[in-house]
């Protein structure tokens, strides 16, 4: 007869209870109360007994001890105030507490004896842990009934029954990990939804047939190609088939939760599969593009499998729109840029939960582990300006990393997804092998996701039949594994046997599937029926003004008018009242009161925030991020205000440019995370879905952007050349040099000056505050959508002269060069400076002092496109200029210089000379030492006017 004990207090309702509270003394030991901490303490250092030892009742509980139990805190059990006490128990009290414990060792541990590998590449750690022996138990136990406490099914089973259950669901193949996280809900609900199915789906048979159809496409393809296009790279799928049938389901759940759109991000592994077998590519589009017939009218163009594509697929429950993020081979680059395209995407939802588009990130696993822009960018998703309500993490695990690389030089964690445990995002590993165990993770993993809206991450553990592309021989340095890897028949055909052997399919149905493939290959039709082409979906975006001819110096009107100026003006200083502003805000905004009725010039942060005003009263959402943007790192912006009041609990703020008219559009100002990287990536990839919408990323420091070198290289600069992806994304770089050192000086202009070609990016140079108004504006209101980069100010951010009238903002527009401001003689001017950004006002301040007369100053407030017209007008009006001078603050190397001069070089006279004054050529942007810079820019200034160059 079975035993069981009736009378230990771990039965009802205590035991789950005692779980959850020594699950979070695992976790974070100072988070339970000290009684309860020293009784785990004790218990931890008591050889034989479990972490959930049996505790007794103290008594009933006066009326102020009666409180509800919090999670880690004692409370009320079963209607007793239960304290913590080491007692003397029996050996059933012992054997049952000792249940326990292996219930939780196995969802701690169980992972490590999961079967994981389609190759059983390496034996698996003895785990001593998971041992029934470890607890005590012997054979004579395995029929006694114990209480199962918070483990899915029967509240009391046979200890063989339980193991059973633990086995199945965490030693089978799938392996999971979500016992760090902190939440007891979520964590109950996963060992609800993992013991209940115990990695054994029960799907129907005509499920498992689609599952085969969808392996045979994945394989067909790329066996298709390899054999009809010989050696060409095409970084193949095969070993991960899974992968398909893995985002069929995934597109079928997101159809049954009403999710309307999947934006998906790849690196190239696999993703002429995803492009055909997934999203409908034409495997005769695919067919030209690997025999180079397929020529696109882009400058430039890219590679096959860097490609993007949208469609749209049927599912039982509705349409879903895909769309694949182009993305260059910086692998995990794209993972930012597809957040913020899916950001912008829930905001034209107005899906503010993100529950209509879906994110989607596929990885390698030695990439996820490597790329320190994974980790940047899932620091961003339980942010409130840059999360997307969690994101699908998919890990295609070959198990070899790149080229040559197995795991033990890839990381130093056990796991490549060690890294997502940072945001307690949970991890399962399934067996690619196991297209039915991918299935069922698939359709938890986006549950987890929809019920939480957090990130969850898919391991899905396969191998790489052939090397890191065509042309690489894997045998040379992984001779082992590719030994095991050529006696592998394939997943597809392992899972059409079991289906033969289960009588879902007939002998011979199978290689049928895969002749009908082979067919539609022929033909260059894709065989997969869901596609549903041509499909318009209401809330997308509409390009077709973008992309219509238009030179970027059209004139457009950017003024407005002056009685609605100042009327803005009085939105953006009305202040709520008792709101109390820090005494320095209070005089910045009443000196914009002032401003804004013409009795003060207007300084940078006026215009600027006019400029945001006019937008929005126009219709014109506004987004800007950066780190400190709000204030603006160098105290200047103040778009939000904060309450003094300190007595207030909440975060009390105040935005004006949330108050400009009613129904306006949406402003957005953002604190960002302490990345370049991740955010400016994000704000690329919000910008090419929201071309509506004014987007700008602000540095720090100009000189940090270099952190985000790869977005600018490959998104930024080239992404219209190489994809005819669109993007009027602004970028902010305060630009000066001011003796900071060389981290605090310079922007790298000369590197986005060599970035330039085919008019793919303005870089501007505004000296004026209506230069900066007008220069936002134009970026909205002329359809056009180029990148915008600005070399914004610092020190002439409060610079005396440095200032302008409304008049300037109503009526003027952005002037890509600014003549002499002085009353010269023309015909008298010997020599014309050009320049640009602050030095002039150091030029102009060191002319007036000498009382020079005969040297003219011009601005040249946009580099590229460079202004040839206007400078050639400027050309004209000093026509008896003998030299021009190119005056800059950088060293010669650096700095606009050697790209500039061929500009001026066009268009000047033939009798001129051309100069330069800057500081020497250098390896650093510049000094450290105050007195250097000071000397050194006194130089450059003299340079400008001494009388031989």
């Amino acid at each position: 007869m079975n035993k069981r004990s009736q009378d230990s207090m771990l039965f009802g309702t205590n035991a789950p209870f005692v779980e959850a509270m020594y699950e979070e003394y695992l976790h974070n030991p100072v988070s339970v109360e000290p009684a309860w901490r020293e009784y785990f303490d004790k218990i931890q250092q008591t050889p034989g007994l479990s972490v959930n030892q049996l505790v007794k009742s103290a008594g009933t509980a006066d009326k102020q001890q009666q409180q509800p139990a919090r999670e880690g805190k004692p409370g009320k059990l079963d209607g007793m105030i239960v304290l913590p006490e080491v007692i003397q128990t029996d050996t059933n009290d012992r054997k049952q507490v000792a249940v326990l414990q292996l219930i939780n060792m196995y969802r701690y541990l169980g992972l490590s004896q999961a079967a994981l590998d389609p190759l059983q590449f390496e034996d698996k750690p003895l785990r001593m842990e998971l041992d029934p022996s470890n607890f005590g138990f012997s054979d004579k136990d395995m029929d006694t009934v114990f209480n199962t406490g918070s483990l899915a099914g029967p509240d009391h089973a046979p200890l063989r029954d339980i193991l059973q259950i633990l086995r199945e669901t965490y030693c089978g193949p799938v392996g999971a990990e979500y016992m760090y996280i902190s939440s007891v809900e979520q964590k109950r609900w996963l060992q609800s939804r993992l013991e209940t199915k115990r990695s054994n789906p029960d799907y129907s048979h005509e499920y498992k047939k689609f599952i085969l159809e969808r392996l045979s496409a994945a394989e067909g393809l790329e066996r298709y190609l390899h054999t009809r296009y010989i050696g060409q790279k095409r970084f193949s799928g095969e070993g991960n088939e899974s992968l398909i049938p893995l985002l069929d389901c995934l597109v079928a759940c997101a159809g049954k939760l009403r999710i309307d759109e999947i934006v998906i991000g790849m690196a190239h592994r696999a993703r002429l599969n995803v492009l055909v077998n997934t999203l409908g590519k034409m495997p005769a589009d695919l067919f030209r593009e690997f025999e180079e017939k397929y020529v696109e009218d882009l400058p430039s163009g890219d590679v096959k499998y860097h490609q993007g594509f949208s469609s749209a697929v049927n599912t039982p429950d509705g349409v879903v729109r895909l769309a694949l993020a182009f993305n260059p081979s910086h692998l995990e680059i794209v993972n930012p840029v597809v957040e913020g395209s899916v950001r912008a995407r829930q905001h034209r939802f107005h899906d503010r939960q993100g529950d209509k588009v879906l994110p989607v990130l596929i990885h390698g696993d030695a990439a996820f582990a490597g790329q320190g822009v994974v980790m940047e960018t899932l620091n961003l998703s339980q942010t409130s300006g840059y999360g997307t309500g969690g994101t699908i993490h998919i890990i295609i695990n070959n198990q070899i990393g790149f080229t040559t690389s197995d795991p033990r030089e890839s990381r130093s964690t056990l796991y490549c997804t060690d890294v997502a445990k940072m945001i307690e995002a949970p991890v399962f590993h399934v067996n690619g092998d196991d297209p039915e165990a991918v299935s069922m993770i698939t359709e938890l993993a986006l549950d987890f996701r929809m019920k939480f809206h957090k990130d969850v991450v898919i391991d899905m553990v396969c191998f790489r039949r052939l090397g890191h592309n065509e042309q690489d021989d894997p045998m040379v340095t992984q001779p082992k594994m590719y030994q095991i890897i050529s006696q592998h028949p394939g997943t597809r055909q392992r899972y059409a046997e079991k289906l033969e052997d289960e009588g879902v399919i007939k002998k011979g149905e199978a290689d049928a599937m895969v002749q009908a493939y082979r067919e539609a290959m022929d033909a260059g039709v894709n065989p997969n029926k869901k596609i549903r082409y041509n499909y318009k979906s209401p809330f997308s975006v509409n390009w077709a003004a973008f992309k219509k001819p238009f030179k970027w110096n059209q004139p457009v009107k950017t003024g407005i008018s002056l009685d609605i100026l100042k009327q803005l003006a009085v939105r953006l200083t009305d202040i709520p009242e008792k709101f109390i502003l820090h005494k320095r805000v209070e005089k910045i905004i009443d000196d914009r009161r002032l401003m804004g009725q013409g009795k003060q010039p207007l300084d940078w942060g006026m215009a600027e925030n006019l400029a945001y005003a006019a937008l929005l009263y126009e219709g014109f959402p506004v987004r800007i991020s950066g780190q400190d943007s709000e204030r603006g790192t160098f105290f200047h912006r103040h778009a939000v205000l904060h309450n003094q009041d300190t007595s207030l609990e909440d975060r009390n703020i105040y935005v004006p440019l949330r108050h400009i008219s009613p129904g306006q559009p949406d402003f957005t100002a953002i604190n960002s995370i302490l990345s370049e990287e991740a955010v400016l990536g994000f704000e690329y990839g919000y910008t090419t879905a929201q071309p509506q919408e004014l987007v700008i990323w602000e540095a720090q420091f100009g000189d940090f952007a270099n952190g985000a070198q790869v977005v600018i290289d490959q998104f930024i600069a080239s992404g219209e050349a190489k994809w005819g992806r669109l993007c009027g994304l602004v970028m902010m770089l305060p630009h000066g040099y001011e003796g900071q050192g060389p981290e605090h000086s310079s922007a790298r202009l000369e590197r986005f000056l060599q970035l330039c070609a085919d008019y793919n990016i303005q870089v501007c140079i505004p000296s004026t505050p209506a230069q900066m108004f007008h220069l936002l504006r134009r970026q909205m209101i002329r359809p056009l959508r180029k990148p915008l980069i600005i070399m914004s100010p610092k020190s002439m951010l409060r610079h005396k002269e440095s200032v302008s009238t409304l008049e300037e903002l109503s009526s003027g527009r952005f002037y890509p060069v600014i003549s002499e401001t002085e009353k010269l003689e023309p015909k008298q001017v010997k020599r014309l400076i050009v320049c640009s950004g602050k030095i002039y006002y150091e030029l102009r301040a060191h002319r007036q002092a000498q009382e020079i007369t005969d040297m003219a100053i011009i601005r040249l407030e946009q580099l590229y496109p460079f202004p040839h017209e206007e400078f050639k007008q400027e050309i004209k009006r000093y026509s008896k200029a003998k030299e021009v001078i190119w005056c800059q603050e950088e060293p010669g190397n650096q700095g606009a210089w050697h790209r500039i001069q061929h500009y001026l070089l066009r268009n000047m006279k033939s009798s001129q000379t051309l100069g330069y004054a800057l500081r020497p050529s250098s390896a650093s942007p510049s000094v450290g030492y105050l007195a250097k810079h000071k000397m050194q820019q006194n130089e450059v200034i003299e340079a400008a006017f001494r009388e031989k160059i």
